[in-house]
């Protein structure tokens, strides 16, 4: 554990102590990530989740809040009503370590300080205009992370990266960064992890699809907490993503690139997309397609998601808007109704473009969903809206703050 001696003479219960602290090493990284995703808000709850001992527990949560990852509430109150001894209320460390956290699309990059529980501590805005070189990207992202490190103060346990395509393991390359102009088989990770030792940042660099990173923030902190076989669905700025996480891990496939939901047809006829087909999910339900449905003229003062997203909220009673809202939401429930025949999840999250559909319009996208899918049908699967502000950037923490939640003890020592 921390390696402190322990300062009491022998015969007085530090052999016990010494024994308790042994036992739980083992049950140090589930410990954290109860902590982490919330589920375990107190030290009775960590003690039956954990399967051990109160003293165990104890000991556990004494070590991870030694550790500077959490925080323990030696004097809790009891609730009203209540009955018995309360216990102690565990929550994450406000002012703990944080992982880097970096974001890249179509219409710029951010960077983002994230803490355990996925807290956003910090944000740096990015430029508009991302560079074809990526190499000189992810250079300027990790400046604005590594500015943010020096301004709080915090430690930096790792970094992680969310981009737009497709990532193949274990090279770590972006097999399609189409919307962002990079050769298509950018060793991402690579760069990445050197422009990370290049700002002098401790911990291991990491680097995935961005939606996958959505679906994981979203599973441990969001929409998707306490599915079993969640299915995410959203819009970047550009193109149509999915992820799925069974068992609270993410299902990448044989070599990272499972989910690969854009390219689904959805109407034969439709627009010619990148991969060489007509009418994928990726061309008939993302932002530009939306806009052009609805006879709008794609403006440069904001990214093309943000301008769709306002068109409906605040113009929904525009003909041409209504239609084109119902057109992409026909679209997009072909979609999911054939991802549910395939799956079988039990809960659909949505995002970016797609979660306003939803919202403009839930009914409409249950029933499409419900009539053209077995599964649907016979039970319905939840369709909900993700909840997390700037989500990819979370999990793309989640990447970094792993090796901790797996071994919080060998990571930070």
């Amino acid at each position: 554990m921390s390696g402190k001696a322990d300062p009491r003479p022998a015969g007085d219960g530090s052999t016990s102590t010494r024994t308790r602290l042994d036992r739980g090493r083992g049950a140090l990284g589930p410990a954290l990530e109860l902590v982490h995703t919330g589920r375990a808000p107190t030290r009775a709850v960590l003690t039956a989740e954990l399967g051990v001992t109160r003293a165990t527990a104890g000991a556990v949560a004494a070590e991870l809040e030694a550790l500077g990852l959490i925080r323990v509430d030696a004097r809790p109150g009891a609730a009203a009503g209540s009955q018995g001894r309360p216990s102690h209320k565990l929550a994450v460390a406000e002012d703990g370590p944080v992982a880097l956290a970096a974001q890249v699309h179509a219409d710029g990059f951010r960077a983002a300080l994230v803490g355990l529980g996925g807290r956003i501590v910090a944000t740096a805005p990015g430029c508009e205009v991302v560079d074809a070189d990526p190499a000189k990207v992810l250079a300027s992202v990790v400046t604005a992370g590594a500015e943010l490190l020096r301004e709080t103060g915090r430690r930096c346990v790792g970094a992680g990266l969310a981009v737009p395509s497709a990532v193949a393991e274990p090279e770590g390359l972006a097999l399609n960064p189409l919307h962002l102009a990079w050769p298509a088989g950018s060793p991402v990770r690579d760069i990445f992890a050197e422009q990370v030792r290049a700002a002098g940042l401790d911990g291991p660099a990491f680097a995935a699809n961005d939606v996958n990173l959505a679906a994981l923030a979203e599973h441990r902190h969001g929409a998707g907490r306490g599915s079993r076989d969640l299915l995410c669905v959203a819009t970047g700025h550009r193109g149509v993503g999915g992820a799925l996480v069974l068992d609270g891990r993410l299902h990448r496939g044989s070599s990272g690139l499972a989910l690969e939901v854009g390219h689904l047809t959805v109407h034969p006829e439709g627009r010619p997309c990148h991969c060489g087909s007509r009418g994928c999910l990726d061309v008939e339900t993302d932002p530009l397609a939306f806009l052009t449905a609805a006879g709008r003229e794609p403006g440069p003062e904001v990214s093309l998601l943000q301008q769709s997203i306002d068109l409906i909220r605040h113009h929904y009673d525009d003909p041409g808007v209504r239609t084109a809202t119902e057109t992409l939401i026909d679209r997009l429930g072909l979609g999911l109704a054939g991802l549910v025949n395939i799956l079988n999840p039990d809960r659909i999250i949505l995002g970016g473009l797609h979660r306003t559909l939803l919202d403009a319009d839930p009914g409409r996208l249950r029933a499409v969903v419900a009539d053209r899918s077995l599964w649907g049908q016979s039970g319905g699967v939840p369709i909900l809206a993700c909840t997390l502000d700037h989500n990819s950037l979370v999990g793309a923490a989640e990447l970094a703050w792993q090796p901790v939640l797996d071994d919080p003890l060998g990571a930070l020592t």
